[in-house]
């Protein structure tokens, strides 16, 4: 288990709003997170090979076990724990909860962890490019059906936000890729990190709304373990399910480990930036993202003992 500085960067970016939750308010944080996030998915556009998504085009029963786990199982497995909140759908805390089953798959993290695995590589690539672009339309979408009652919630509106924030720049880059695309894949490492540092702002700067209004006071020790157990119980419920499936489907081991691996994943990237967009400098945006923070950390460590387990597996008996 290698040390991870970008989760001990979100744990410092919390602590941080906690204690100086004013440090930046003397600058354009708004302009500066809304920039990032646009050369973020510019980036993404550039990095995207076409090569790559045509390999994983083909496997068509691999792709709808996936996207289907992301947005359909993900979601409706929350909603078991409805009854667990005193105020039901309209809880700030399971709407954090369900928040986090509607948004895409990971992109990088999921590609990395199907390749050390030994897994169908072309088919995590392809699944992983594509999960984040139907995500703009179903993340929002989910979300208006237990948000748009409040007033605040605007569908049409979001969707245009995103479209010029994440879509567009994403197209830019990929029109530009043919100039810049082995340039932006050579520096993938370097690109990785201004990703980073952009997501780590946006979590200073939600949390310390939150902080700011008050609105961590009212959460409990209680509620913060409650959370957390739901989660593992969301990962492990769907890790299980998917395998199960997976062999009800006959799938061999490389296409199960990655509906595994990417039908699993949650991306903080896009939860942070679709957090920014829907619901601003809200106080309620550190809520919204506790749970998918929550999840990131969780993700990271158990598929990476997963994808070494498999990686050490004996071919003669596949």
């Amino acid at each position: 288990m290698k040390f991870n500085g970008f989760i001990l960067s979100l744990f410092i970016a919390i602590c941080l709003a906690f204690f100086y939750p004013t440090a930046l308010s003397d600058l354009p944080i708004g302009i500066v997170t809304n920039v990032g996030i646009a050369l973020i998915f510019f980036f993404y556009g550039l990095k995207l090979a076409p090569e790559e998504l045509k390999l994983g085009f083909l496997n068509f029963k691999a792709h709808l076990l996936i996207q289907i786990s992301t947005f359909l199982l993900f979601p409706l497995l929350t909603f078991l724990f409805i009854p667990v909140f005193a105020d039901g759908t309209q809880s700030e805390l399971w709407l954090s909860v369900f928040f986090l089953g509607v948004l895409p798959s990971t992109v990088s993290s999921s590609v990395v962890m199907v390749a050390i695995a030994r897994g169908n590589l072309p088919t995590a690539i392809f699944n992983a490019s594509i999960s984040g672009l139907i995500g703009i339309l179903l993340t929002p979408l989910w979300l208006s059906f237990f948000m748009a009652s409040s007033g605040e919630f605007n569908f049409l509106m979001i969707l245009y936000k995103l479209c010029l924030q994440i879509v567009l720049p994403l197209v830019l880059g990929l029109i530009l890729q043919r100039y810049f695309g082995k340039f932006a894949r050579r520096n993938n490492r370097k690109l990785g990190y201004f990703d980073k540092a952009v997501i780590v702002l946006i979590v200073y700067t939600s949390f310390s709304n939150s902080f700011n209004s008050g609105l961590f006071e009212t959460i409990k020790i209680f509620d913060l373990l409650k959370i957390t157990g739901i989660v593992v119980v969301l990962f492990f419920g769907m890790y299980i399910l998917i395998g199960l499936i997976c062999k009800r489907l006959n799938f061999n081991i490389k296409d199960t480990i990655t509906a595994k691996f990417c039908g699993t994943k949650k991306s903080l990237v896009h939860g942070s930036v679709m957090v920014k967009i829907i619901f601003g400098a809200s106080a309620s945006v550190g809520i919204f993202l506790l749970s998918i923070m929550l999840y990131h950390i969780l993700q990271l460590l158990v598929v990476t003992i997963f994808a070494e387990k498999y990686r050490k597996r004996d071919f003669a008996l596949e």
